[in-house]
């Protein structure tokens, strides 16, 4: 159904890249001062499915509302949409080609 080299690269992409694809609104927190890694940023996000608090570092991400966390954006297009693992890759793949 899908090729290796999509799941690879949408596994490895930036969750704060997938994040900006899959919100109607997001922003950084400016106020936020990470403890361990300078490059984690906590966001602010609108989906059509609601509201999120979302901490992330590379394809890692943590809700600190929902208390759950996952690596990759397929995880992330899951738990912000509420999507099937099938309708997360294909939502993703979808705006991949027209963010090209």
């Amino acid at each position: 159904m899908f090729d290796l080299a999509t799941l690879t690269a949408l596994r490895a992409m930036p969750s704060e890249e997938a994040l900006k694809r899959l919100a109607i609104h997001c922003k950084t927190d400016p106020t936020f001062r990470p403890v361990k890694q300078g490059t984690t940023r906590r966001w602010h996000a609108l989906t059509e499915v609601g509201e999120f608090e979302l901490i992330t570092s590379g394809p890692k991400w943590f809700d600190t509302r929902a208390k759950k966390g996952g690596g990759g954006a397929i995880d992330l297009a899951m738990h912000v949409l509420q999507l099937s693992f099938i309708d997360a890759v294909n939502r993703l793949a979808q705006m991949g080609s027209r963010h090209g």
